[in-house]
Formats: C-alpha cells, sequence, structure tokens
C-alpha cells in the first residue's frame, strides 16, 4: 500500500504508542498534520501557543509517563524556539522526540527560507539528532529514535523532517509496535561486593535519582532502603521517586541545600548512588564528593554506561538499571540506627520556618496544602526563589509526583502543569509560578483552555525578579538594576482565557480561596499577595536559608 511520508510517520507513532502530541502548526510538515486528522482519539494533537511551550510540555509528559513525549514543529524559529525544552528534557533525562519541519533536500545548503543544520544545532543538546532523507527508511529512524529515547539513561532525540520526504509516497509499512527492550541487570558479582561495602560501612546512605523507575523498582528500593534501615537522600527535584513519608527518608540534594543533607553527604562512609548523573546541584558545586575520586566509597549504579566514571570514580561502578537493580537487593544490617534516625529527625525540622512577612505567608500556605491536596496530586514549577514551597516545603508520597526542571528553566511549570493535566486529566495538578516565572509561557493557557487541561496556577506575585534580585542585593547592594517588574492584571488575564481567577490578599484567605479554584471545571488561578521581603536575604526564609547563608560566610 503506498502512502506518504507523512502518513508513514504518524501511523507508526501509533503503533509505537504515542497518544499524545504536542506542537505548533508549520507549512513544513502539513503532510503530517493532515495524517494527525485521521487520528484523533488515537494520537491527539495538542495545539499549543508557542514551540517553547510545547516543547516543555512534551518534556513534561515524557518524565511524568515514562513514554516519549512527542514534539511537532516548523523549520527555523520553531525549532530554535523549542529548544529550550530539548535541554531541559536533556539535564532531566527524560525521554522525547522532537520532529521538526526542514526545507526540502533540493533546497539544502542554499540558506533556504528558515534552513538550520539541525544535527549541528542539537548534536550538544539531544541524546541523538537526525535528518531522514528518504521515506523508505522513515520506520527504520522512528523507531531508534523511539528506542534511544527511552533505554540507558533517557533523554531527547531530534528528528528533522524535510518536506518533499513528506509528501513522497512510499510501499514501505508502517511499524508494528515497540520492541519490547529490557533494561540491563547487575552482574551478581557485583551485587557482593556492593553488599560487602554496605555491611562494612559505618554511615552509610542511598542517592536516588532519574525518572525512568516503575512503581516496582520504587518499591523494591523502599523495602531494601527500610530493611536496611539506611538513610535516603533524593537528587536535585526528583524526591517524588521515593516515599517522602518512609522513616528512612532524609531529604533532596538540591539547590537551597539542607543543612543536614549536606552533613548527610558529606560525611557518609559509604554511598550507594542508583541512577543519578551527579549534576552540580545534587553535588553543591561539586563539593561534597572530591573530584574526581571521592572520600567517600562510591557505588554508582546506573543504566548508561557512559554516566559511570563521567565525574567521580567509583569504589565500585555496576551498568544496571535502576529497576533491575532494585529488584536484585536483599536487606544488609549494620550499626547505623542513630545515623538513620538522626538525619531523619533533621528532615522533619526542616519543615519548621519562621512566618513570613507580607499578606500572605508561604509557610502556612505549605503546610495547608501539605495536609489538603489528594495523595496523588501533581506539582509543577519553573525557576525562581518560589520554587523552595513546592521543593522543600511538600512532602511526597508514593502516588503523588514533582515536575521540576533540572535545567532550571523559567517558564516550564505552566505547560508541564498542562501536561500533567493531559496525561491524567482526573488528578489534581498545581503550577507553583513567580510572577516572572508565569509571564515566560502565560500564553499557554490558551492551549489549556482548547485541550480542556486547566491545572490550578498558584501566582507568588512579589513584583520582582527574587532569584536574581537576592543575589544582586548580596553582590551589588543599594544598586537594584533591571529586576523591578511592571505586570498586568493577572486575574483578568486568566479570566480571558476562562480560568476561575481571584487574588488572595491573607493567609487566612488562601483555603477558600483553593476550595473555589478546586470546585472550578475550568481550572483556576490564584494570585498571591507576596512581599518582596519574603525571598530575599534580609529576611530568613528557611532554615535552608539560614545553613547556605552560614556556610558562604564561611567559606569566604
Amino acid at each position: 500500500m503506498k502512502r506518504n511520508g507523512g502518513s508513514l510517520l504518524v501511523e507508526s507513532l501509533v503503533a509505537l504508542g504515542a497518544r499524545k502530541g504536542f506542537g505548533v502548526p508549520g507549512e513544513s510538515y502539513l503532510a503530517v498534520l493532515d495524517a494527525l486528522h485521521d487520528t484523533r482519539g488515537t494520537l491527539d494533537f495538542v495545539l499549543c501557543r508557542n514551540e517553547g511551550g510545547a516543547a516543555f510540555m512534551a518534556s513534561a509528559y515524557g518524565k511524568l509517563t515514562g513514554s516519549p513525549g512527542i514534539c511537532f514543529v516548523t523549520r527555523g524559529p520553531g525549532a530554535t524556539n523549542a529548544s529550550i525544552g530539548v535541554h531541559t528534557a536533556m539535564q532531566d533525562s527524560a525521554p522525547m522526540i522532537l520532529f521538526v519541519g526542514q526545507v526540502g533536500t533540493d533546497m539544502q545548503g542554499r540558506e533556504a527560507f528558515q534552513e538550520v543544520d539541525y544535527r549541528a544545532v542539537f548534536g550538544t543538546l539531544a541524546k541523538w539528532a537526525v535528518e531522514i532523507d528518504d521515506a523508505d527508511r522513515l520506520p527504520e529512524i522512528v523507531a531508534r529514535a523511539w528506542t534511544t529515547a527511552l533505554t540507558g539513561r533517557p533523554g531527547p532525540v531530534v528528528v528533522a523532517l524535510p518536506e518533499d520526504m513528506l509528501t513522497a509516497t512510499t510501499d514501505a509499512a508502517p511499524l508494528k509496535g515497540p520492541a519490547d527492550i529490557f533494561e540491563a541487570a547487575p552482574d551478581a558479582r557485583a551485587m557482593v561486593m556492593a553488599r560487602t561495602m554496605l555491611e562494612e560501612a559505618q554511615r552509610p546512605v542511598i542517592l536516588v535519582g532519574g525518572c525512568n523507575w516503575s512503581a516496582e523498582g520504587r518499591a523494591a528500593m523502599q523495602a531494601f532502603a527500610e530493611g536496611s534501615d539506611i538513610p535516603v537522600v533524593a537528587a536535585f527535584r526528583y524526591q517524588d521517586q521515593f516515599d517522602n513519608f518512609s522513616p528512612v527518608f532524609a531529604g533532596e540534594a538540591g539547590v537551597g541545600m539542607a543543612a543536614h543533607v549536606k552533613a548527610l553527604l558529606g560525611d557518609a562512609d559509604v554511598i550507594l548512588a542508583v541512577n543519578v548523573r551527579f549534576g552540580e546541584m545534587t553535588t553543591n558545586g561539586y563539593t561534597l564528593l572530591s573530584v574526581p575520586e571521592p572520600r567517600q566509597k562510591l557505588i554508582h549504579v546506573h543504566g548508561s554506561d557512559r554516566e559511570i566514571g563521567k565525574v567521580y570514580v567509583p569504589a565500585l561502578g555496576i551498568h544496571a538499571g535502576p529497576n533491575a537493580f532494585a529488584a536484585a537487593l536483599s536487606p544488609v544490617k549494620g550499626p547505623w540506627a542513630d545515623w538513620r534516625a538522626k538525619a531523619r529527625r533533621a528532615y522533619e525540622g526542616a519543615f519548621e520556618a519562621p512566618v513570613q512577612p507580607g499578606p500572605v505567608d508561604m509557610v502556612a500556605v505549605s503546610a495547608w496544602l501539605r495536609e489538603n491536596l489528594p495523595a496523588d496530586a501533581i506539582l509543577t514549577n519553573g525557576a525562581g526563589n518560589f520554587t523552595v514551597w513546592p521543593n522543600k516545603f511538600f512532602k511526597f508520597g508514593p502516588k503523588a509526583r514533582l515536575l521540576a526542571p533540572q535545567s532550571g528553566a523559567m517558564g516550564y511549570g505552566l505547560p508541564a502543569a498542562i501536561a500533567a493535566k493531559v496525561a491524567f486529566p482526573g488528578r489534581t495538578v498545581v503550577c507553583f509560578a513567580g510572577d516572572g516565572d508565569f509571564q515566560m509561557n502565560c500564553q499557554e493557557l490558551g492551549t489549556a483552555m482548547q485541550a480542556g487541561a486547566q491545572p490550578i496556577v498558584l501566582i507568588l506575585n512579589n513584583g520582582i525578579y527574587g532569584t536574581i534580585r537576592a543575589h544582586q542585593e548580596r553582590n551589588y547592594p543599594a544598586r537594584v538594576s533591571g529586576t523591578t517588574i511592571d505586570n498586568p492584571d493577572f486575574v483578568a488575564l486568566a479570566r480571558s482565557y476562562r480560568f476561575h481567577a481571584e487574588r488572595v490578599d491573607s493567609t487566612a484567605g488562601f483555603p477558600a480561596a483553593f476550595g473555589r479554584a478546586l470546585a472550578s471545571p475550568t481550572g483556576a488561578m490564584l494570585e498571591l499577595a507576596i512581599s518582596p521581603e519574603a525571598l530575599t536575604p534580609r529576611q530568613t526564609l528557611s532554615q535552608m536559608r539560614d545553613a547556605e547563608l552560614a556556610s558562604q560566610k564561611a567559606d569566604a
């Protein structure tokens, strides 16, 4: 049966299991849009307002579901707009495939209209970048892109689609389905060595990360940690991958790292790091473990052999997927009960913080949300000082999820929340956004409205770019420049997109306002009046901020 390249691509994606695609239309891939006309209800195209928002949605969808997030954008400006989502997916180790329209093969190399060499541009941003020049090879390359996005260390793949290739006809058959690929299992000798190192430890710590855990893998890791009574620390913004209510959970190793987490990792004699890529935030700027040979005995377990030894030389490197490794574990015993108990007490104490100045106290708001959000709530955020609330003041149980960018990308939170509602319409999704962060992608409220995927958005409005202001006031006191924001009427803006919207001017008014937000069938936006002083070095935001400033003074 003859079909054009656009139809062959879409039919292959349906066979692989793709159910949602996010994008902005473009003339360079009209043949794909035409094929998507026939897959409504099977593979739906979620129409976005900007390619950056679309790519964020695809990245978040991949991180949340474990299936590659699919994004379609046009050539040139469309692709460069989408690059922020590719970078975020790479740093998050989230499976994603970005399909980019490309100029026809007969025009390439002439700097034709909106022409870009995607293999050059995305070669260092993505896990793999490729261009398909022959429609007959579409099934082959799409299958490889899908597998590449999912296996080893998951990540984004960029596939360029020349316009004439998409309109060319071919006899090639679409894919029949995805390959069954099992993650790497640990070597039996390595498991014996790891067990011996843990049994000989006095102060062991388990460090977990990544988004490609299965429910069974998480349960197995928790059973091992609890059975062994070893404290567990989550890598930067991956605290949703381990039950925070477990007595062994001790906190997150991320930006604004709690003093007790720094001490826990710094004082450990053995660190079992599973599915962790050792980014800057998790290592406190690569200071908690010495580069390249840590003082601590490091057991590094990862599904990609390229991650083992990339930064740190481990005492033991184990090439294995996180779920296969967790399934192979059996509890160990050692003299560290007090070590674990102390870590847990410190974690519980980190939720205590002074009252915040200003109309709405986020300490009280966060405490209320901890007690009242559903167990399967999904929280999202972009970047800014406001992220301390969902990242440091919420406990993620086994069903709750956090979508937060390891890349520190502003504007991620709202698209991620929309993607979460697309994936799980019945779950409560709450986006935390600063006023500056929100305006990076506020136009995607239109996407939410059109797709019927409206989350609850909390805008923490303090009228400044808070993180930059904090650094500015510390390094250049009394010389404020470029960090004060004149904001629009957020309530009127949200209402224009048919969201329920209101401004919350007091802490006491938040519970009732949130109740109205939950009851709204068209999503909601609550603008929270936050004092600028609540998020600058002039006020102590939390015990973590105290510890961070004290550490900076000591280093100086």
